[in-house]
């Protein structure tokens, strides 16, 4: 099965199938996607989006970016929710290029595991609860997705190796994602160099934070996003075989 399906205007879209569980089981293909905006979805992109039979959309960005970049087309056609997981705006292409570029992501995360427990709880529950494929993005599909698709994969039991390997994927997508930027501020310069990057040590630090903080990532979801027994078996009844 293929993990990056390709699209002329997507760089980041991305079939979560394939992790082994605790069990044994695996996520199922096709089953759940992660993105970056699906409002960027045009002509041959959007007839592709439609072949794979997507039921639900889950939007992680803020409504403002929504109004500002678009949401998927023909939005009412989908089981469609924004849960705007961040709730801190801030701009990454501006980040002092002189601080621990990892760090500071990792802090940002933590930010949204604090603010945004809600919308989490909310998301992860559409995709426990759907009758159908369902993908889940944000602008870039890196960070506010990158999180979701950690804890989902945390819930699925899928081990901490395959947590990582998934998230550092959106490296692949890094040179179109600075490409793009460029293209749409001319005349500003690119001052963080890590703009873009997603490595496997941003996922490390945010996976130990959340077990410095909570006790381990697990405990985050059941502890403080309150998702409970039934909704964790019915997650891991829809996603895995």
């Amino acid at each position: 099965m293929k993990r990056h399906i390709g699209f002329e205007r997507l760089h980041n879209f991305r079939d979560m199938g394939g992790y082994r569980a605790g069990d044994g089981r695996a996520v199922v293909w096709g089953r759940l996607y992660r993105a970056d905006s699906l409002g960027k979805l045009r002509g041959g992109d959007w007839d592709r989006f439609v072949e794979l039979g997507v039921r639900t959309v889950i939007d992680l960005r803020y409504p403002w970016e929504i109004e500002a970049n678009g949401l998927v087309p023909q939005a009412e056609r989908f089981r469609y929710a924004n849960c705007s997981i961040e709730h801190r705006p801030y701009d990454q292409a501006a980040i002092d290029p002189d601080i621990d570029p990892w760090r500071y992501l990792a802090d940002r995360f933590a930010e949204v595991a604090v603010d945004g427990v809600a919308e989490i709880r909310e998301a992860i529950e559409l995709i426990a609860n759907g009758d159908g494929p369902t993908v889940f993005h944000c602008t870039a599909g890196k960070d506010r997705t990158g999180l979701i698709a950690a804890l989902v994969l945390t819930a699925l039991d899928v081990s901490e190796e395959q947590i990582l390997a998934d998230f550092a994927l959106t490296e692949l997508a890094t040179a179109r994602f600075v490409a793009d930027w460029l293209a749409m501020n001319p005349g500003r310069e690119l001052i963080w160099p890590g703009y873009g990057r997603a490595p496997a040590e941003v996922m490390r630090l945010v996976l130990d934070d959340l077990t410095t903080t909570y006790g381990s990532p697990h405990r985050y979801l059941t502890d403080e996003v309150k998702l409970t027994t039934a909704v964790i078996d019915q997650l891991q009844a829809q996603l895995l075989a």
